[in-house]
């Protein structure tokens, strides 16, 4: 199994469970989340309750909780939402530590098509979410999340360069 670390934090923010198509010139990954329902577990053992005496409010109170998976997965911290001149600050910070971290190529590469993802970004910013790892660090990547049209489960948007592949 593959797991992806924030290069900056060292946070898992993705594994090879979860398939991504490259766009943008490969700067973003853009990967399929679903909502998925956790808890209230119906166990059945054969037993008839009516015949017994019991009633379907019987038992233990267990509530099922919708989450999307990617978030609860790899326990993404949602941030508020930015507006653009918080996004282009946000941007120019990520920009300059990141490149700092990568190799010259991948460096090239990254300064060569970052303007692009970043105008894909800013032309969906307010539809947007903004998720941080489970560190929540201030100088960590962030995780996009947007609903397509009509769409009722989630599509993430990651920065490839800002990844790094850990095998487990």
């Amino acid at each position: 199994m593959l797991v992806y670390q924030d290069l900056l934090t060292g946070d898992e923010l993705l594994s090879d469970s979860f398939p991504y198509r490259e766009i943008e010139n490969g700067i973003l990954w853009e990967v399929d989340g679903k909502w998925v329902v956790q808890g209230a577990i119906d166990v059945d053992i054969g037993a008839n309750p009516s015949a017994e005496g019991g009633g379907d409010d019987e038992g233990v109170d267990d509530q099922a909780v919708k989450v999307v998976d990617i978030v609860d997965t790899f326990r993404l911290q949602e941030q508020p939402p930015f507006d653009k001149k918080q996004f282009v600050t946000f941007m120019k910070r990520y920009i300059k530590n990141l490149s700092a971290k990568l190799d010259a190529e991948k460096q090239e590469e990254f300064k060569k098509n970052i303007e692009g993802a970043t105008k894909y970004l800013l032309g969906k910013l307010k539809d947007l979410q903004f998720f941080v790892g489970e560190s929540m660090h201030d100088d960590g990547g962030l995780v996009f999340a947007y609903y397509k049209d009509g769409a009722t489960d989630p599509t993430f948007l990651y920065f490839s360069h800002g990844l790094k592949e850990v095998k487990c």
